[in-house]
């Protein structure tokens, strides 16, 4: 029996040297067939102090960027502790394969173990490290940029209620000023890119792989799809959503009036009406929250009543905060939080229970008592969780529902989120294919090459929009996308979710307490089954194929259809 401290505190202000002892400890046991089952949890409980220090620091940081203690904390966890202590999960994932212990709910995590062992390179784990600092410098930069706002100094996500104001020079200026922030940045990121480029692409070479690409498919533990399979799928985004997104453009310019519909013409209300405004402080966001998921499912309602009694929401924007959101978790208190960037607006909504979706996913399978490696699935599930609790949660956004909006409001803002999931599959195919050629083609060592390919793919899958004279403002578009330099090639996952989650509402349209009772039952598995199963489990299919595609954006469309009538 390892011998742990009773709070994550113990290790907030570790180096390496005090972590170390623990997983020398477990790995000097024996571990069998007949003592596999609990070295196995005391190895979990670890994992679960360690990992909530080490999600706590990286919390706080983003919270303050700005503040050098809380950066040096996160850095030391990101780029000298979890490194090592990956070294070492792989030591212990060694000993629990070669017992031979196996176990129903362990098949699925036993075989990324072995994964996990077969890629293992002693020699990558600075590497690594490195990559760390790199997205730390990354986060840095884009955390601190600021515009000056008619004298006043705003983060950038507070210039996004101004990118839909119904006077269109006020909307120009307010996006144009955001991208000019990253163009001015441009150069830097660049940089930081190219670095993390050439260091990856030694990773996988030092694994035996000829390309980053074909790594990162192994270490996201992809076995039930390959990278032909992802070309497929922009494919079919190709045939079937962009034509669906010209359609929505060409309503949109139809309704304003113009000659062309411009970037800053995208997120105005096509009816010329001000932009929601759904929430006007911190509290009413939260609480108008509680009475959303509520209606849901009461379960559900308890657990954000959870996060909200608990103080497990940063939600507001504010200055030196790192951009984005995210859920992440406190382990060993088994509680996920979220963090995010509220500005009042309604993306704040979707955003709120999006994340909302990935916390539910937590409660339930820490409520199931899975272990470390049994909880969270691959993204392509994990994100089903919160896309498709955007979805359930759509029905009740409305003020009769104790949700966000008046009647009417509530109409355009259903209209907008299923606008937007349709808008968002050529996205997140660009984002994807991108990826895929700057990781296979040796040009993708070359910031303006890269550039130039992100245009040549933006042309193919953005139809509608006018970018004329905006090219630099094109290409800031993808400076902007941190997963290219925090988590390369996590983005596909969201395209395949997506049309996961499409189904639990298709199925929820019939029966919402099936629906939601299948959705929290997959949830619960955890990783303990291949993805197949898992949404099988929540009475969807996996499959992302021209045909469902096709088949799902034709739903969408028809709800448009009834919701504008």
């Amino acid at each position: 029996m390892i011998k742990l401290p009773e709070s994550p505190a113990v290790f907030a202000g570790a180096v390496w040297s005090d972590v170390l002892p623990y997983y020398d400890q477990l790995a000097s046991r024996s571990v069998t067939k007949e003592t596999a089952a609990e070295w196995l949890q005391d190895w979990s409980e670890f994992e679960d102090l360690l990992g909530e220090a080490r999600e706590s620091a990286y919390f706080a940081y983003t919270c303050d960027t700005a503040d050098e203690a809380k950066e040096a904390a996160n850095l030391r966890f990101q780029t000298e502790i979890e490194p090592q202590a990956a070294e070492q999960r792989v030591r212990l994932a060694r000993l629990l394969v070669e017992s031979g212990y196996e176990r129903p709910d362990l098949l699925e995590p036993l075989r990324a173990f072995r994964t996990d062992i077969e890629l293992f390179r002693e020699e990558n784990v600075e590497l690594k490290a490195e990559v760390e600092r790199l997205s730390t410098e990354y986060q840095k930069v884009t955390g601190g940029l600021v515009a000056d706002w008619n004298g006043e100094e705003l983060p950038l996500p507070r210039l996004r209620p101004f990118m839909a104001d119904p006077d269109r020079s006020i909307r120009e200026k307010a996006w144009r000023l955001e991208r000019q922030q990253y163009i001015g940045q441009r150069e830097i990121l660049a940089r930081i890119f190219t670095d993390q480029y050439r260091l990856r692409q030694k990773i996988a070479r030092n694994a035996g792989f000829k390309n980053f690409r074909d790594y990162q498919h192994q270490v996201f533990h992809r076995f039930d799809y390959t990278p032909d399979d992802c070309y497929r799928f922009h494919e079919a985004v190709l045939e079937k959503t962009v034509p669906a997104a010209k359609r929505i453009y060409e309503r949109h310019l139809q309704k304003l009036g113009l000659e062309s519909l411009r970037p800053w013409d995208v997120e105005v209300d096509p009816d010329g009406r001000p932009a929601l405004k759904p929430f006007s402080t911190n509290q009413e966001f939260i609480d108008r929250g509680r009475a959303i998921f509520q209606q849901v499912d009461p379960v559900l309602g308890a657990r954000f009543d959870t996060l909200a009694n608990e103080d497990l929401l940063d939600l507001e924007s504010r200055k030196g905060k790192a951009p984005g959101g995210y859920m992440t978790e406190l382990p060993h208190r088994k509680r996920p939080l979220i963090f995010m960037n509220a500005a009042g607006v309604a993306g704040d909504v979707h955003t709120l229970v999006h994340e909302a979706g990935h916390c539910f996913h937590g409660f339930e399978y820490f409520e199931a008592g899975r272990l470390f490696c049994q909880r969270m699935p691959g993204m392509e599930m994990g994100e089903v969780g919160s896309m498709a609790m955007e979805l359930l949660s759509a029905p009740y956004w409305g003020r009769r529902s104790g949700g966000y909006y008046s009647e009417e409001d509530y109409r355009r803002a259903r209209i907008d989120h299923l606008e937007g999931i349709v808008l968002f599959f050529p996205h997140c195919a660009t984002v994807d294919a991108l990826q895929h050629w700057i990781y296979t083609d040796p040009a993708g060592e070359d910031a303006g090459a890269r550039d130039d390919q992100w245009l040549r793919l933006r042309r193919q899958f953005e139809i509608g929009v006018d970018y004329t004279g905006l090219t630099e403002e094109w290409v800031a578009r993808w400076y902007r996308q941190l997963h290219f330099w925090e988590v390369p090639f996590y983005y596909i996952e969201y395209g395949i979710a997506q049309l996961g989650a499409l189904q639990i509402w298709r199925n929820a349209r019939r029966d919402q307490q099936a629906a939601v009772s299948a959705y929290r039952r997959a949830l619960a598995l955890g990783s303990t089954r291949p993805l197949p199963e898992l949404y099988r489990a929540a009475d969807i299919k996996l499959a992302f194929d021209a045909a469902t595609i096709g088949e799902l954006v034709e739903l969408v469309e028809e709800e448009l259809a009834a919701l504008q009538a």
